[in-house]
């Protein structure tokens, strides 16, 4: 006979542990503000983000009103937050899920998903949304090739900012008991934000409502080009977003992102992840201008343990170009070399051969990147390089080289080195290839080759 768990503190099951998350203060990064500031941890849902809440809001209206029943999938594009949610959903009602995820996202996140039985693919990052090869065309054909599929759609489906609506914003007045004044948010989806933002407002007009947004998304007025945070920001306007209820937004750099994740976490203890720098970072600057009447509540969307191997590790910052060593850097040549060492040069993988040739002659260098997308180029643009060199030996393949397409003869991109990492590392790089891309705050800034390197180094330089 089964055991009697009634009047036990026990959860039925991982669903019902999702949300009545905590808040907690950061006093070592609201020191010296006369505004406190506030984090709400939705860190500790089982799936260690704040996507478990639409999550399984979604699954449960899609069998409401009849479009997933027994035996479907789950398919839908994913930084991997949502995907998780689904997945612990779909452990429980007996879905399969295919996940369709951007080059962008951490490794972790893939091995993640893999891990709850998901399927995922991986699509290239640098496309435009209705490329066929943008994560959201690649989960269209999927949803058409897939019988009883069915698609969350979290960036257009209502029950999204519902979730938040019924239950993220009813806490934080609650745990604030009214007070809170203003609220922090990232906007992916914008879910969160339009769900809590209307619930606060219902109660108080007067809360702002405000998105901490990475530079170049759509949200602070950019296109949405590549930018390194995972999980916020956007390059289309979402349905479920709602502007009418944002009061402000306050765009922050990837640089600032991950520099306050990692101070969050070794100065509060609270591991969060690049999206929850975002958010903190806008957080700061808001509560740097407010009182001490003012109440600061910024939700911290998931944990760090999805970029250990990114925004915790120190090579990956380096490499990237957001930290720097002791001693003589890559920056200290840029800076000796000023007016020498042109701004990035690069070429479309759609410019001809022929473009390429006078483009070297023009600026007076015998290797040029290759990158999509109009300046600033992110480094997730990169796609290849081409020199001199490569070019007279492609020469003897190819009679008609110079009205070929540049990405029909290239080659791969150009090893890269961050702005702040010593030149010695660089001098060992360029033993095996012929010049180095700097990274600067995650953009390619320029290249440097042995003679610059030479020059730098040489006793007529110093």
């Amino acid at each position: 006979m089964p055991m009697d768990m009634s009047g036990l503190d026990i959860a039925g099951s991982v669903l019902e542990l999702i949300g009545k998350t905590p808040m907690v203060r950061l006093p070592r990064v609201d020191g010296g503000l006369s505004c406190p500031i506030v984090a709400k941890l939705e860190t500790t849902n089982p799936g260690g983000s704040v996507k478990d809440r639409p999550a399984v809001t979604m699954i449960e209206a899609a069998e409401a009103e009849g479009l997933l029943k027994p035996g479907g999938t789950i398919v839908e594009p994913t930084s991997g937050n949502t995907g998780v949610g689904l997945a612990i959903v779909a452990s429980q009602r007996g879905y399969d899920c295919i996940f369709v995820m951007t080059d962008k996202v951490s490794e972790e996140k893939v091995a993640l998903l893999r891990a709850y039985g998901s399927q995922v693919v991986v699509c290239p990052v640098a496309v435009p949304p209705d490329d066929p090869q943008s994560y959201y065309s690649t989960a269209e054909r999927i949803m058409r090739e897939t019988p009883g599929a069915f698609r969350p759609n979290q960036y257009h489906n209502p029950h999204n900012p519902r979730a938040h609506y019924e239950t993220t914003g009813p806490e934080i007045w609650e745990q604030t008991k009214g007070r809170i004044t203003h609220f922090v948010a990232g906007a992916g989806t914008g879910g969160t934000i339009t769900g809590v933002g209307r619930y606060l407002k219902e109660q108080n007009p007067d809360v702002q409502i405000v998105v901490a947004d990475p530079e170049g998304s759509v949200y602070s007025g950019g296109s949405g080009r590549p930018y390194l945070v995972e999980g916020v920001g956007e390059d289309f306007w979402p349905g479920t977003y709602a502007p009418e209820v944002v009061d402000m937004t306050i765009p922050i750099s990837d640089a600032d992102s991950f520099n306050m994740a990692r101070r969050v976490t070794r100065e509060e203890g609270i591991l969060i992840g690049g999206s929850g720098g975002t958010a903190v970072a806008a957080a700061y600057e808001l509560a740097s201008g407010l009182d001490s009447d003012s109440l600061v509540v910024v939700l911290v969307p998931d944990t760090g343990r999805g970029y250990l191997s990114k925004v915790f590790d120190e090579r990956w910052m380096a490499t990237m170009g957001f930290t720097r060593s002791d001693g003589l850097v890559v920056a200290d040549l840029l800076e000796a070399a000023a007016g020498d060492l042109p701004d990035l040069i690069y070429l479309e993988p759609t410019d001809s051969v022929r473009e390429a040739v006078l483009t070297m002659r023009k600026f007076g260098v015998s290797q040029l990147p290759v990158a999509k997308g109009e300046m600033p180029v992110a480094a997730a643009e990169v796609v290849g390089a081409v020199s001199e060199l490569w070019l007279m030996n492609q020469a003897y393949e190819h009679e008609d080289l110079l009205d070929m397409q540049i990405e029909d003869v290239m080659q791969s991109p150009l090893p890269t080195i961050g702005i702040g990492e010593p030149v010695d590392r660089a001098v060992g790089m360029l033993e095996s290839a012929p010049a180095l891309l700097v990274i600067d705050g995650g953009r390619p800034r320029t290249v440097i080759s042995r003679t610059d390197v030479l020059e730098y180094l040489s006793p007529e330089a110093l």
